[in-house]
């Protein structure tokens, strides 16, 4: 029992994570970022992430903030029109550009994790979201 308390214990406070903005054609993907989002929950991590109220950007914000963890969106102004569809959960910050937006990610996280949809996306800054 002593051990099953001390791994939902994590060094990590916030953690970013990178996914898309649309929920991909597999239905995993959808329940990989809940089932994240749950996870975080239970290890008492906070979330940061691209901002967006849709697609697995709005199924993991949306399962952290339900589960009672603070949640700081990040989003370029540009892309708040298209990522952000409904109403937004925790904390939204807006920025000018990707680039700015990683950095401000980064500035407000202890680690990173990414799902599809997000990887080549943030790697190349370049347009299109890729298929996931």
């Amino acid at each position: 029992m002593e051990r099953e308390t001390e791994m939902k214990q994590s060094r990590f406070k916030r953690i970013c994570v990178f996914c898309g903005s649309s929920p991909g054609k597999k239905t995993n993907y959808k329940d990989a970022a809940i089932e994240l989002g749950k996870e975080l929950v239970s290890r008492n991590i906070n979330l940061v992430y691209g901002g967006g109220s849709i697609g697995l950007m709005g199924l993991i914000s949306q399962a952290v903030y339900n589960g009672g963890r603070h949640v700081i969106g990040v989003i370029p102004k540009t892309l708040m029109p298209r990522e952000i569809t409904g109403e937004t959960v925790g904390e939204v910050k807006a920025v000018a550009d990707m680039h700015q937006r990683k950095a401000e990610m980064a500035k407000h996280s202890d680690a990173f994790i990414a799902l599809p949809g997000e990887v080549s996306n943030t790697i190349s800054s370049k347009g299109k979201q890729p298929e996931a």
